[in-house]
């Protein structure tokens, strides 16, 4: 434990040391100090000659009394140590004292740690209160007990705990602190602590919403988290609150930016994703994050490792010539509906049988029923608006409990496929459409809806939706989408969503199924 608070001047006093009990020393100075203080001391090089011994490395609450007294040590506070003065008389057979450092260089010095008492709060300070070490239960209680036994009001407190340490920080109001500085030091010492005093501003700070940057990716090094610190710094924003959400599929955090808008720290976080290797996501801080309801999920290499089109083709004979329509309509030549209704006429004669057979290939992506199993235990809405076909979102409803499934349908005539398709063709602006028409029969806003998907026929229901997400898209889906998340693992956007690993709500015992479960042949 190092100084808590440092003198910047040397301070000569006379002590002597006495036991007034187990638990602690007591030690009386000369009145010319002229100021109230504590000393918190590692005996750790000290012995004491009493019935009841301390420990090797107990510490001690030293008090100051008025009396004077002339059979001690002479020492000195300098720089927030404890010093002796070179030939000062000792303290007689009371106790023995060794190790103190002398004034003279080569002594050495034993582990003292000074703590000024704080002058009593005016109207204008409070007392901050800081709190580390070993986290136990009830270590908050018996702090509040304490406080409320002296009378202290707690106008703010934040506490956290990382790998079983715990940091409390709190501000009080109090008139007199010294006598409740002395119960928390000794607190302190029970329960293996460290404990802070420090006068601050009375006033609180106003906390402002800010900006949420969620970090994910396999592992996140120190040069990738200071690297988006070092942005932040630069562009004027301060990091608020760091929160780890997951280590497990994905390493995530979570932090709180504030004093800086969104839209200049996402130019100043945009281009470090790539390099580093990362996921970096951001949104406004507030309601609106919390207050998501509705999920609106593409298909395709979105729910599923899959494109359906290319299965068909397989069952088909016709994989090459849907292949070469694909790049066509990828290269520009062609458009979504174009491009779709080509593919379709090769499935001409296809028997319905065909369709099972295809479905039986499904594969969900990973972390697909976490993902959906979470957002429904926490009441989401969930959706699947696709640009393939209706046999397979219906499927995939039933087996996910998925609330809507809209896609398009396969004209079947006398258990055949006639290359044709029924209805309206579920392109970039149907989808974006329907994510609306979704929302209003649920009586959701849409600033509270979510859409994920991967192609340009995501496009317009990305823009649409309050957060559009760009999950392992392709580059220019991933410039124009509010956020990506690139790792292949489809709950990964809970993190974004604020959701943390440990509220996540896992069948342990049973593994998930990637592939879809079929209905009984009829």
């Amino acid at each position: 434990m190092g100084p808590a608070a440092a003198t910047t001047a040397s301070r000569h006093f006379h002590t002597c040391w006495t036991a007034p009990g187990r638990g602690g020393l007591q030690h009386s100075c000369d009145t010319a100090l002229g100021e109230s203080f504590a000393l918190l001391i590692e005996l750790n090089s000290h012995t004491f000659p009493w019935d009841d011994p301390l420990d090797e490395h107990h510490p001690a609450i030293l008090e100051p009394t008025d009396a004077g007294t002339s059979n001690g040590f002479d020492y000195t506070l300098r720089e927030g140590h404890l010093r002796r003065l070179s030939g000062s008389s000792g303290c007689g057979p009371t106790a023995k004292a060794r190790g103190w450092q002398s004034e003279e260089p080569e002594a050495t010095a034993t582990s003292v740690v000074a703590v000024n008492a704080p002058t009593s709060p005016s109207p204008e300070n409070a007392l901050l209160i800081t709190v580390s070490g070993p986290d136990h239960p009830g270590i908050t209680s018996e702090l509040m007990a304490i406080l409320h036994a002296h009378g202290g009001a707690v106008d703010d407190v934040e506490q956290v705990v990382v790998r079983g340490h715990l940091v409390l920080s709190l501000v009080i109001e109090i008139g007199d602190p010294d006598t409740l500085r002395k119960e928390l030091l000794l607190l302190a010492y029970d329960r293996n602590l460290q404990i802070t005093f420090e006068t601050v501003k009375a006033t609180p700070t106003e906390r402002a919403l800010g900006a949420v940057v969620t970090v994910i990716a396999q592992s996140i090094s120190a040069e990738a988290l200071g690297s988006i610190a070092s942005n932040i710094a630069r562009c004027g924003g301060n990091i608020d609150r760091i929160v780890r959400l997951a280590r497990y599929p994905v390493v995530a955090y979570e932090l709180v930016v504030l004093g800086v808008p969104i839209d200049q720290l996402r130019a100043a976080l945009g281009a470090l994703a790539g390099p580093l290797g990362v996921d970096i996501a951001l949104q406004r801080d507030g309601l609106g994050l919390r207050a998501q309801r509705l999920v609106v999920l593409d298909v395709d290499s979105t729910l599923i490792q899959n494109e359906v089109i290319d299965l068909l083709a397989a069952e088909a004979n016709c994989e090459p010539e849907v292949a070469a329509l694909t790049e066509r309509a990828m290269a520009g030549e062609l458009d979504f509906e174009q491009s779709l209704r080509a593919r379709v006429k090769l499935l001409t004669g296809l028997h319905e049988s065909a369709l099972a057979a295809a479905a039986a290939n499904v594969r969900l992506t990973p972390g697909a029923r976490t993902f959906i199993r979470t957002l429904k235990q926490m009441g989401f809405k969930v959706a699947l608006v696709s640009g393939g076909f209706s046999y397979f979102t219906e499927l995939l409803k039933e087996e996910l409990g998925l609330d809507h499934a809209y896609a398009n349908e396969l004209e079947v005539l006398n258990g055949v496929l006639t290359g044709r398709l029924v209805g309206p063709v579920v392109d970039r602006e149907r989808k974006a459409a329907l994510l609306r028409e979704i929302a209003t029969l649920e009586g959701i806003d849409r600033d509270q809806t979510v859409a994920v998907g991967d192609g340009a026929n995501d496009l317009d229901m990305l823009a649409e939706a309050g957060l559009g997400i760009a999950f392992n898209a392709k580059p220019m889906v991933q410039h124009a989408a509010d956020t990506t998340v690139n790792v292949p693992y489809l709950d990964a956007i809970l993190f974004v969503l604020g959701i943390r690993r440990a509220e996540v709500e896992i069948e342990s015992d049973v593994p998930s199924p990637q592939h879809l479960t079929l209905p009984p042949e009829s």
